[in-house]
């Protein structure tokens, strides 16, 4: 199998667009994979942190992702064990209003499928997010939808909300999430883990 992690780390196909963004960045492909790793987490893309820090979820909604996971920053960064793969691997940048932008599709349909043939030994998927949802659920409707749904996804694959504070809202509307979901993530990650 071919190692797709430098050309994916050298990518600049999106230099122009993100020259474009209220941040006027440059591409910077945040890679953390390996193909022995067994739990995947299935993202969106990186935020302006993680663009800056060059490591996935290092920010508050990392702190929260651990939490729901149930995985201290030195588990949770093992490559051997977790993959990080999001549908973008670039930060996309801000909007004029300061809002993040979503995803560029050219980044999944270039990459997503040799970076995941990467990690043949996947045996748990943590989908975060509604762009991850809608690439790796077929039947893919609402976030809401598709975290409620989890005993119905294909065997080993949990789907969340994004960790990020703007989701507060939706968690305390939503407390089934928290009382019902994590526990059996929580439970089916430590069989993975170990």
């Amino acid at each position: 199998m071919t190692d797709i992690r430098p050309e994916i780390a050298a990518c600049t196909l999106c230099a122009d667009r993100f020259a474009r963004t209220a941040t006027a960045h440059r591409p910077n492909p945040v890679i953390w994979f390996q193909p022995e790793a067994r739990l995947l987490i299935a993202s969106q893309a990186p935020g302006m942190k993680v663009h800056r820090a060059n490591t996935p979820f290092w920010d508050a909604s990392g702190v929260r992702l651990r939490q729901w996971l149930g995985l201290d920053e030195k588990a949770f960064y093992d490559r051997s064990r977790v993959a990080i793969i999001p549908m973008a691997f670039c930060f996309p940048g801000y909007d004029a209003k300061g809002s993040d932008l979503p995803p560029p599709p050219v980044c999944a349909k270039t990459w997503r499928r040799d970076a995941l043939a990467t990690v043949p030994d996947v045996r748990l998927t943590v989908l975060i997010g509604g762009h991850a949802m809608r690439y790796h659920l077929p039947d893919f409707k609402t976030v809401t939808q598709a975290v409620r749904d989890w005993d119905s996804h294909p065997k080993g694959t949990y789907a969340l909300p994004h960790p990020s504070w703007r989701n507060t809202g939706w968690l305390k509307k939503n407390p089934w999430f928290e009382e019902e979901v994590i526990p059996r993530l929580q439970a089916a990650i430590s069989q993975v883990m170990t």
